[in-house]
């Protein structure tokens, strides 16, 4: 019987169990580098150096993690606040105020073509909606999931995917009829 993460970080808050941390890591470490990765826009190194640091910060604060959410959810929300912190620190957010950072299928199996085209055309969104498309459509998050992630009221998680996919939808089409 496979244990579930809850069960994970039962063992891990109670026998302080680094080998249950070990496999949480494992299970969720592809999806928080691929989150990451596409957030810095594919720079690998920067997405796995703060993908590291999003599981030494899980790992320093799994106390705080209180089970009202997947473990996965809480997860997003670190890797995503190391991204902010990195881009502020970076300042690579200049022209983006914090009030509007606040307000804001498998892909093995695509083309490659059309996974390219895909991710650039991602990389073309304003962060708001990359982020929310992201983390719903391709993490399999629900808006209410991705609401607690990026600290937004769950209307504007709605609105951002609907925008991102809409505007992903007229760039793809539009490159295909080139």
């Amino acid at each position: 019987m496979s244990l579930t993460d809850a069960d994970l970080v039962a063992r891990i808050l109670l026998d302080d169990d680094h080998h249950a941390f070990s496999e949480l890591v494992r299970r969720h470490q592809s999806a928080v580098r691929g989150l990451l990765r596409q957030l810095t826009r594919a720079d690998a190194a920067l997405a796995d150096d703060l993908a590291q640091e999003t599981f030494l910060k899980a790992y320093k604060n799994i106390r705080s993690f209180r089970g009202e959410a997947r473990f996965s959810t809480w997860l997003y929300r670190i890797a995503y606040n190391c991204f902010r912190e990195d881009a502020r620190r970076r300042k690579e957010l200049v022209g983006i105020d914090e009030a509007q950072l606040e307000s804001e299928q498998d892909p093995q199996t695509v083309d490659p073509a059309l996974r390219h085209d895909l991710m650039h055309a991602l990389s073309t969104l304003p962060l708001s909606e990359r982020t929310a498309v992201l983390l719903c459509c391709q993490n399999g998050l629900s808006h209410d999931e991705a609401s607690r992630v990026l600290e937004i009221p769950l209307g504007t998680v709605k609105t951002n995917v609907l925008r991102g996919r809409e505007k992903l939808k007229k760039m793809l089409a539009m490159w295909e009829n080139d």
